[in-house]
């Protein structure tokens, strides 16, 4: 994108809050004719006091005017930061909104870190870049398009001198611009590899101590941090030549106002009060020109920034509601797939012709070989992904017509990972009901065997459990997520080995609360145990993103197929005895589970 495109976008931004933003203009115009004036009037003064005049007048002018270039700026200082923070928010806000409502594969192929840095560094230069506009920008622009008009009213010789100024600085700018535009958009790589980076290492802090990696990650962050500086540097580089010229082209000019003025005055063609008026002209123009200057290396430097920001907005999400979708409500649960297939784009991976059943109240279970499309066939439920051919129905709706929201409404899902946020435990409990009442919060807990430990904690529901679930064990972190599905309610159950982190006795107490939240409800497994699999109404095999086999427990058990091997090879873990310990409940901290 262009970065007059980026600049009039951000500008546009403006538009909900038109009205503050057509009072801060108006002030900025008042203010620029104020400071226009004012070099006049000091010529005009200088006159009248050469030739032995009053200048009484002039000055009660000249005050009138400061009073209101006083009352114009106090708009401007207080309107255009408060206008700035709070588009700076919403951009934020809607930024925010549209990432989370993108493709599981747009995530995965960008990562959080770089996301994340996209979002917070393209907003922060929107508020500068606002903030620069409504504060100095518009007064200076306005500025200088009157200035020339005004000093030529008094004497158009010694305004091409301005003139010229003002194209040396334009000239210097844009040739800057062009040397250093591909530099700059390295440089805003490096910062989201960096932000990419720091965000990875911190969330896997428990495996960069347990690998004793402190000293490599370090290292590596300051390889990146080294490869940025050294493609800042030269852009720096430039715009301190920039400067250079610029200072060396004003004192040019100023000399050069000096003697054509004192040049012109000796011969009677100018006075003194004139020469003054331009020396002002002069000194005005430059601050006016350096502002100029200055915002336009902001902007220049902010826009592969913007760049990103903006593309990040205008991702569309790769399954958006048809128009006119359906609300799904009083579902019963009949799910069926018919003939649905998916890839992953640019691969051959995916699920093939997946054709089958679920009468409402079902429990069906997908298993097989890690890979083979368990998890996958579920996103597509989901509509967490768009199957290329076929369709799945739901009571007979093909989900495709029905609003997204509407079919997550009515699916709860456990996750093998947990899935928790930064907040207390009470907070994650309720994330599909936040209308629930503390009673209805509990019931849901003490269901999921989680009431207990969940006393045992500071402040009890209100414990907050710190990033993705840290100040849980394994086994507590999945009883919340547990605790969050039953709460949620839903005719459609996903459940992804969803008592794998729970120890034998906790297992059979939860699986005995599973079993009758299951009850009048259509619910998935994604197994790897022959104890959540045993009394499934139909066992689905998947190899290879194909149905292989379908059946009971008993049916594929000695039909000789994938199935009956997976159980003669191991392919599934047997139940744990009360006295066998999972290796994800080994927690170093020794917190109770």
């Amino acid at each position: 994108m262009k970065i007059t495109d980026i600049y009039w976008r951000a500008i546009a931004m403006l538009a909900p809050e038109r009205s503050v933003a057509l009072l801060l203009t108006a002030a900025s115009m008042a203010l620029a004719c104020v400071q226009l004036a004012e070099p006049v009037l000091f010529g005009w003064v200088v006159d009248a006091l050469s030739n032995k005049k009053s200048a009484l007048d002039l000055i009660g002018l000249w005050a009138a005017l400061g009073f209101l270039g006083i009352l114009a700026g106090v708009i401007v200082a207080i309107y255009a930061d408060r206008l700035a923070h709070r588009r700076r928010l919403a951009a934020m806000a809607d930024a925010f909104e549209r990432a989370i409502a993108l493709p599981l594969g747009f995530h995965a192929e960008r990562g959080s870190g770089a996301v994340t840095n996209t979002i917070l560094r393209g907003t922060n230069e929107l508020f500068w870049v606002w903030l620069g506009v409504m504060r100095e920008q518009m007064t200076a622009i306005v500025g200088v398009l009157l200035l020339i008009p005004t000093a030529i009213s008094v004497d158009a010789r010694m305004t091409a001198i301005l003139a010229l100024l003002a194209i040396a600085y334009t000239f210097l700018n844009l040739y800057v611009v062009g040397r250093t535009r591909a530099d700059q958009t390295n440089v805003e790589t490096y910062h989201s590899e960096v932000t990419g980076r720091v965000v990875d290492v911190l969330g896997n802090v428990t495996v960069v101590q347990s690998y004793t990696r402190l000293a490599a990650e370090s290292q590596a962050l300051k390889a990146v941090m080294g490869n940025l500086l050294a493609a800042q540097y030269p852009v720096l580089t430039w715009w301190g030549i920039l400067t250079i010229l610029q200072r060396a082209a004003a004192t040019i000019a100023m000399v050069a106002i000096f003697a054509i003025g004192a040049l012109l005055a000796a011969r009677g063609e100018l006075s003194v009060g004139e020469i003054v008026s331009f020396v002002a002209f002069a000194n005005l123009l430059i601050g006016k020109l350096d502002q100029i200057s200055g915002f336009f290396v902001r902007v220049q430097q902010a826009a592969p920034a913007l760049d990103k920001y903006f593309e990040l907005v205008d991702e569309q999400p790769a399954i958006a509601d048809r128009p006119g979708a359906l609300e799904l409500a009083n579902v019963k649960g009949e799910v069926a797939y018919q003939d649905v297939s998916f890839h992953f784009p640019g691969t051959s991976q995916g699920v093939e012709h997946l054709d089958f059943r679920a009468a409402s109240g079902e429990t069906i279970a997908l298993v097989g070989p890690t890979g083979s499309g368990k998890s996958t066939t579920m996103a597509i439920l989901q509509r967490l992904r768009a199957p290329d051919a076929g369709r799945i129905t739901v009571d007979g709706q093909d989900i495709a017509d029905c609003t997204q929201q509407s079919l997550r409404a009515n699916v709860g899902v456990v996750f093998q990972d947990a899935g928790l946020f930064n907040r207390s435990i009470g907070d994650n409990i309720r994330i599909g009901r936040p209308d629930a009442t503390d009673a209805e919060v509990e019931r849901a807990a003490r269901l999921a065997e989680a009431h207990d430990f969940i006393l045992r904690k500071p402040n009890g529901y209100g414990f907050l459990i710190g990033e993705r679930g840290a100040a849980l064990s394994g086994g507590e972190r999945q009883r919340i997520a547990l605790a969050r599905a039953i709460l949620k309610d839903a005719p459609i159950l996903i459940l992804d080995e969803a008592t794998s982190a729970l120890d034998a006795e906790t297992e059979a107490r939860i699986k005995r609360a599973l079993d009758a939240l299951r009850k009048g409800r259509t619910t998935f497994i994604i197994a790897h145990r022959l104890s959540t699999v045993a009394d499934a109404h139909q066992i689905l095999v998947l190899d290879q993103g194909r149905i292989i086999e379908r059946g009971t427990f008993s049916e594929l058990s000695e039909a000789g197929g994938l199935f009956a091997r997976m159980i003669a090879q191991g392919g599934f873990t047997a139940p744990r005895t009360a006295q066998q310990e999972p290796i994800s409940d080994l927690n170093t901290d020794d917190r109770p589970d």
